[in-house]
């Protein structure tokens, strides 16, 4: 059976004024993430995460910041174009464990609605997406408020179980 894991991360500036996304939604905060796209940290870790468990590159290769056409792009279309990408690969989505890293604002209450938002793009079952928050206990950029950071890991298997072999 081919299954694989993928493992993605992704970092973004905090900065006052501008909205704050993430996990598709937005999240009432004084401060929000800098970006070319909506920098959506947990959405853009999991296009990595999921890109690279199918061997499609990452995020940056698809998507490229210098490329006008992803200038304020809504990452829930990042996440549905990369979902189509490793779905015509032949791989189905297992389950995604991802951790958000900030200081403030407390998001356990957004939680449920990122699930539901993010099953909603991918066709998963909500019970199939883990999101966590963490803080970092004041220390480094997400202590200081200065940034926030999102882990993402992934299992994807090839539809119908099939197997490969290997030619010597």
């Amino acid at each position: 059976m081919d299954i694989r894991v993928g493992f993605g991360y992704d970092v973004h500036q905090l900065s006052d004024g501008i909205p704050f996304t993430l996990g598709g939604i937005k999240i009432k905060h004084t401060k929000g993430a800098v970006g070319h796209s909506d920098a959506d940290v947990l959405i853009h870790a999991i296009c990595d995460a999921l890109l690279g468990a199918a061997n499609l590159n990452d995020i940056g290769f698809h998507f490229p910041d210098k490329d006008s056409a992803y200038k304020n792009i809504d990452s829930k279309i990042l996440l549905s174009r990369v979902v189509q990408l490793v779905t015509e690969k032949g791989y189905l989505i297992g389950n995604i464990d991802s951790t958000v890293s900030l200081q403030k604002p407390k998001i356990a209450t957004y939680i449920p609605e990122m699930k539901k938002v993010l099953s909603g793009i991918m066709k998963i079952d909500v019970d199939q997406i883990s999101v966590k928050a963490t803080t970092t206990e004041k220390l480094g950029f997400e202590g200081r408020e200065e940034g926030v950071s999102a882990n993402a890991v992934v299992l994807i298997q090839k539809r119908y179980g099939s197997f490969k072999t290997k030619k010597h």
